[in-house]
């Protein structure tokens, strides 16, 4: 995805930062119903919500800055968001089957690496698949 569209894989991840920080903080502040108590009981729907409205914003407001249409920005946000919320969703409830609390110890007062990279690693692929398969469709 680098050598195809640089920009593109940029702002992928900006969107799954700014997923991951939305949900957080929207969630804390407003959050009441549970997303998945049995997977990850702090995560919840308030928090979903808000990292995809943060996600839309900011694809709204810095689709020209990467090069995209605003339709293109759109699009990419909501798919990566949904995504990214999965990963993270799909890796609490690995560590939930195995028993254990963090992936790892490597950032202190942390969940681990895999905290940091699984909405990336879940999001990432699909929007390269997106480009592979239907290469006019946004850009």
């Amino acid at each position: 995805m680098y050598e195809y569209h640089r920009a593109l894989l940029l702002f992928s991840l900006l969107i799954v930062w700014v997923a991951d920080s939305g949900a957080y903080f929207v969630g804390r502040k407003y959050g009441k119903n549970k997303l998945a108590p049995s997977i990850s009981p702090g995560k919840t729907i308030e928090g979903a919500v808000g990292a995809v409205l943060l996600t839309i914003l900011f694809s709204f407001f810095c689709a020209d800055y990467f090069s995209l249409t605003v339709k293109a920005s759109l699009f990419y946000a909501i798919i990566i968001s949904f995504f990214s919320i999965f990963g993270d969703l799909f890796e609490s409830h690995l560590k939930r089957g195995a028993d254990i609390k963090d992936s790892g110890t490597l950032i202190p007062g942390h969940g681990g690496v895999l905290d940091r990279i699984d909405g990336i690693c879940s999001s990432i692929p699909i929007i390269f698949s997106v480009i592979i398969f239907f290469p006019n469709l946004f850009l």
